[in-house]
């Protein structure tokens, strides 16, 4: 694998990508790589705090354009301080999200701004990860998993299934869209087959 790589997971809530990007994180380190485990929102101090402005609190809170607003001043956060720094030296970057769960949630399910989207990533992010795994699973089941870790983090599975089947049909369109960059993953195999077709995945 080349020095500084770029990695994000992507998927519904409760397809498991969480779960998949620290295994895939362990096996590496276990290859003598340095890792970068990270998550978006989040992934450095200013994005941990707009991280809780947009997970917490109820569904209504913000509207899709103030959404796209935040989620961008949170990656670009991220990006300054958390991911150039590390591609730069050569480490392996492991991302829990990136911009294609903005392309989605604001860019397609919760309103039609895609456009926008698109415009604020090239002017104000101008990266993409060197591969991306999309874990594709039921949406029902899904979002199963997702309220049963019952934590404070649930605005966005408030929204409920009609959401997810959104979000399931968009991310599989996107990979159509990108297929040299996005590997469509079945979420619905096991834990250790998802994560054995992703090692075989990798760039």
């Amino acid at each position: 694998m080349p020095d500084g790589l770029f990695l994000s997971f992507e998927g519904i809530d409760g397809s498991g990508k969480s779960t998949q990007a620290r295994r895939l994180a362990e096996h590496l380190r276990g290859h003598g790589r340095e890792i970068i485990l990270t998550r978006e929102p989040g992934g450095s101090p200013g994005a941990e705090e707009i991280r809780r402005l947009l997970l917490e609190g109820t569904v209504d809170r913000w509207s899709a354009e103030t959404e796209l607003l935040l989620f961008t001043a949170a990656r670009r956060d991220h990006l300054e301080r958390t991911i150039r720094p590390a591609l730069d030296r050569g480490a392996v970057v492991i991302c829990d999200r990136f911009a294609d769960s903005t392309r989605m949630y604001q860019g397609l399910s919760r309103g039609d701004l895609r456009a926008h989207v698109d415009a604020l990533h090239e002017a104000m992010i101008g990266t993409e990860p060197d591969r991306t795994f999309l874990i594709d699973m039921d949406p029902e089941r899904g979002l199963a998993r997702a309220l049963g870790r019952a934590g404070p983090e649930e605005r966005f599975e408030s929204f409920g299934t009609e959401l997810q089947a959104k979000m399931r049909a968009g991310f599989l369109a996107l990979a159509r869209e990108f297929p040299e960059r996005i590997a469509v993953i079945d979420g619905d195999a096991s834990e250790d087959e998802v994560a054995a077709r992703i090692l075989a995945s990798l760039p």
